[in-house]
C-alpha cells in the first residue's frame, strides 16, 4: 500500500502552502472563489456557491520542460494535431467531390452511347479464308519464321531447334486463331442479314449479346424489351430514385470543414426529374445506334404513392416516344434532360415540391 502525507500551513489570511509526498504547492482565496498551484505545475480553480453544495473545478498545467527530449515530444504532440486537422479538411473535400461528381453523372447519363452499327456493312464483311488464302495472324506468324536468323549465342548455346520449334508452334497458334476468327465473322454475318430481314428474334439477339445497358444498372435495373414491330421498341425500366438521388447535400464551410444538410425538396425533385429524363434518353439512343429503329418508346417505372389505393406501388412517372431524327438532332453536350421533353409525345405529371405522379403510357401505334 502506498504511504502518503499531506500538510496545509496557513501563511496569510486567505492563502496556505500544502505540503505531501508529490510536492509543494499554494493555495489563495476563500469559500466561493479558489486557485490553486503546485510545483508540478499544475494550476486549479475551484469556484463555488455556499451552501448549496454546486461547485465547478478546472485545471491547467503549464510546466516549462527545458530537455530536447520533452521540447521534441510537445513538438511532435502539436504536429500529430495538426496531421489530423489536414487528413480531416482532405477527407471533407473527397467528400464533396464525390458527392459532386454522383451529381454531374446523374445529369450526364444522356451523353454516353454506343458506336453506331451499321449492318449493311457488316453482312458484306471477308475473311481471307472465305478465299480459301491464309488469315492475317499466321501470315505474321509465318513471315516471322521466315525471316528468322540464329544470333551467335543461340549457335553457342545450341537453342537454334528451339527457338525454331517456338515460332512454328506460334504459326500453328496463329492459324487457329483465325480459324476461330472466321467462324466468328461467319455467324455475325448471318446475324447481320437477319437484321437486315427485320428478325425481330435477331433484335433481342443483338441486344442481349451487346448489353448495351450494362453500365445503367447502378441507376436503373430490370430493363424489359417488347418488340411487336420491327420499325418500333418499346422499353420498361426501373429507375430506383430513392436509391439514386442523395436526400442529403454536401459542401465546404469558409474552414474547410464538412457541412452535411438535407438536400431542399425542390433541388431533390429536380435532380430526380433530369435523372429519369437522362436516363430514357440514353436508352433510346442506344437502341437506334445499335438497332434499325425508326421508334423506342421508354416507360419509367418507380416506386410511389399510388393515391387511389394509398399504398406504394411501382408504376410509370414517364412515357416518351423517341423517333430517331428528331433525337439524332439535338445537342446532348447543352440540353436540359427535362425540357427536352417537349420535342416528342411524352406523358409526363411533375410538381417541383412534390415530384412525379403516376401517368398512364404512350400507347404504340401500329
Amino acid at each position: 500500500m502506498a504511504i502518503r502525507f499531506r500538510k496545509s500551513f496557513k501563511v496569510a489570511p486567505g492563502m496556505r502552502v500544502n505540503v505531501s509526498s508529490r510536492g509543494v504547492g499554494a493555495s489563495v482565496g476563500g469559500k466561493g472563489l479558489r486557485y490553486s498551484v503546485n510545483s508540478r505545475g499544475q494550476r486549479r480553480t475551484t469556484m463555488s456557491i455556499p451552501g448549496t453544495g454546486l461547485s465547478s473545478t478546472s485545471y491547467n498545467s503549464s510546466r516549462s520542460y527545458k530537455s530536447a527530449a520533452q521540447q521534441n515530444k510537445q513538438a511532435l504532440a502539436r504536429q500529430q494535431k495538426e496531421i489530423a486537422k489536414q487528413e480531416e479538411l482532405e477527407r471533407a473535400r473527397y467528400e464533396v467531390q464525390v458527392f459532386e461528381n454522383k451529381i454531374d453523372l446523374i445529369h450526364s447519363i444522356h451523353k454516353e452511347c454506343d458506336d453506331h452499327f451499321d449492318w449493311f456493312e457488316i453482312s458484306r464483311s471477308k475473311h481471307p479464308h472465305h478465299t480459301k488464302e491464309i488469315g492475317l495472324h499466321e501470315m505474321e506468324a509465318q513471315e516471322k519464321l521466315n525471316s528468322f536468323k540464329p544470333t551467335l549465342m543461340q549457335k553457342m548455346l545450341k537453342t537454334v531447334e528451339k527457338e525454331e520449334l517456338k515460332l512454328r508452334n506460334e504459326v500453328v497458334l496463329a492459324r487457329e486463331q483465325d480459324s476461330e476468327e472466321f467462324k466468328e465473322l461467319i455467324r455475325t454475318t448471318r446475324l447481320a442479314n437477319r437484321i437486315l430481314q427485320q428478325d425481330t428474334d435477331a433484335y433481342l439477339q443483338v441486344i442481349e449479346e451487346l448489353s448495351p445497358l450494362d453500365d445503367l444498372l447502378e441507376f436503373g435495373s430490370g430493363f424489359e424489351f417488347i418488340i411487336e414491330d420491327p420499325k418500333t421498341l418499346e422499353v420498361e425500366f426501373n429507375v430506383h430514385s430513392k436509391d439514386i438521388v442523395p436526400s442529403e447535400q454536401k459542401s465546404l464551410t469558409k474552414t474547410g470543414k464538412l457541412s452535411v444538410k438535407e438536400m431542399p425538396k425542390s433541388r431533390y425533385y429536380d435532380i430526380t426529374q433530369d435523372y429519369v429524363c437522362s436516363c430514357s434518353i440514353r436508352i433510346a439512343r442506344d437502341m437506334f445506334a445499335i438497332l434499325p429503329f425508326d421508334t423506342v418508346i421508354i416507360h419509367a417505372m418507380d416506386d410511389i404513392l399510388d393515391t387511389s389505393t394509398g399504398r406504394n406501388e411501382t408504376l410509370p412517372i414517364l412515357s416518351v416516344r423517341f423517333d430517331k431524327a428528331t433525337l439524332n438532332n439535338l445537342n446532348f453536350e447543352a440540353i436540359d434532360c427535362s425540357d427536352s421533353m417537349v420535342n416528342f409525345q411524352h406523358n409526363m405529371k411533375f410538381k417541383k415540391t412534390q415530384g412525379f405522379s403516376p401517368i398512364e403510357k404512350v400507347q404504340v401505334s401500329h
